[in-house]
């Protein structure tokens, strides 16, 4: 075994972030052509969704989580002109469209109702009673018809051999896809678009902040956000186009964040969470990347990869040890809420092992 100390770990490391580069790029145009088939057939089934587009360059619809576990959004059609709902009120309802006693519990701070009437443009086909219940989109309803034109789609388009549906794992459908490389997993999300507005529940930037500049806030918020069916009866804010746009925008004065973010994001995925449906994802790295920037927004805080990179592994180790991180946007929702806590233990441990010794063993 050779040890390689933080000196000489930047350039082995880089090495292996531009062959996972590789790697991921010739996995994605593998995933796209396979998502596109798929959803052009959803379409053509239901109005209520659109085919995911293939692109030769960066598809917004396809995040990379791990190299083997990709999140794809496949957008709805015919709900356009959002509002943010101005009354609140309680629901009685059950999935099944009984009468509760108490009303249904309300929404954490990353989640939210979503009903019809909050669009002023909408198919008559969101009325319906697959997937509305007193006016309320419902997502565990959305998402039992989309696991329907999912598991027809996959026959039509003989996808068979290629692509299978896994056992639903709460409310996410999971898809394994065999590329020419290894076995995937794609984890497919209805996404409501939203791409003209921004939250109410996202209250940034925070006051007297220099990261971004109010310039690029502008920007990033002109791209809006998404809502995802990833519950029952709430829907999940997501804010993947502004996040994108900020990792685009990273070192456009300089500095090395990008680089010090990759080799962090290669560790973990190598050394310190490893595995298919590991306890953190990219997700997570980016948001304490954004925190760590807004806290040294200045590009000379980003001059040298060592320093700069065991800033941001100390930031990891600190949320992780905690068990606490906060949303980017939403800073009242922990991102560690609901993670296998014997799991970021795990993580801790080796995290702490690195902070105390830098380096790593290669065979």
């Amino acid at each position: 075994m050779k040890s390689l100390t933080l000196g000489n770990l930047e350039d082995c490391l880089l090495r292996k972030v531009d062959l996972r580069r590789q790697l991921i790029s010739q996995t994605m145009e593998e995933i796209q052509k396979v998502v596109h088939r798929l959803t052009t057939e959803i379409s053509h089934q239901d109005i209520r969704f659109q085919a995911v587009p293939y692109s030769d360059t960066y598809n917004g619809n396809i995040k990379v989580l791990t190299p083997s576990h990709f999140l794809v959004t496949v957008p709805m059609k015919g709900l356009a002109g959002y509002r943010e709902a101005k009354e609140r009120h309680w629901r009685y309802y059950t999935l099944q469209g009984a009468r509760l006693g108490t009303p249904v519990r309300s929404p954490e701070d990353l989640q939210q109702w979503l009903e019809v009437k909050q669009f002023m443009k909408n198919l008559w086909q969101w009325h319906e009673a697959d997937v509305n219940i007193e006016g309320d989109i419902v997502p565990a309803k959305v998402l039992q018809v989309f696991q329907k034109l999912i598991e027809n789609a996959i026959r039509t388009c003989h996808f068979s051999g290629k692509v299978s549906m896994l056992e639903r794992y709460g409310s996410v459908i999971w898809v394994a896809m065999e590329t020419s490389t290894r076995q995937v997993e794609l984890e497919l999300v209805p996404a409501v678009e939203i791409p003209t507005a921004w939250s109410a529940k996202a209250q940034w930037p925070r006051c007297l902040k220099r990261w971004p500049s109010p310039e690029r806030v502008e920007c990033i918020k002109s791209f809006g956000f998404d809502f995802l069916a990833r519950s029952n009866y709430h829907w999940q804010l997501s804010f993947c186009r502004a996040e994108q746009v900020m990792l685009e925008l990273l070192d456009e004065d300089g500095g090395c964040r990008r680089k010090c973010f990759q080799v962090m994001r290669q560790m973990k995925e190598d050394v310190w969470c490893p595995g298919k449906r590991p306890v953190l994802t990219t997700h997570h790295l980016q948001a304490v990347l954004f925190w760590t920037c807004e806290k040294y927004p200045h590009s000379k805080d980003w001059q040298v990869f060592s320093k700069s990179f065991l800033r941001l592994v100390k930031k990891l180790h600190k949320c992780v040890s905690q068990r606490f991180l906060k949303h980017y946007f939403v800073r009242k929702s922990n991102l560690l809420r609901y993670a296998n806590s014997v799991e970021l233990d795990a993580v801790a441990q080796k995290l702490a092992a690195f902070l105390k010794n830098p380096q790593i063993s290669l065979p």
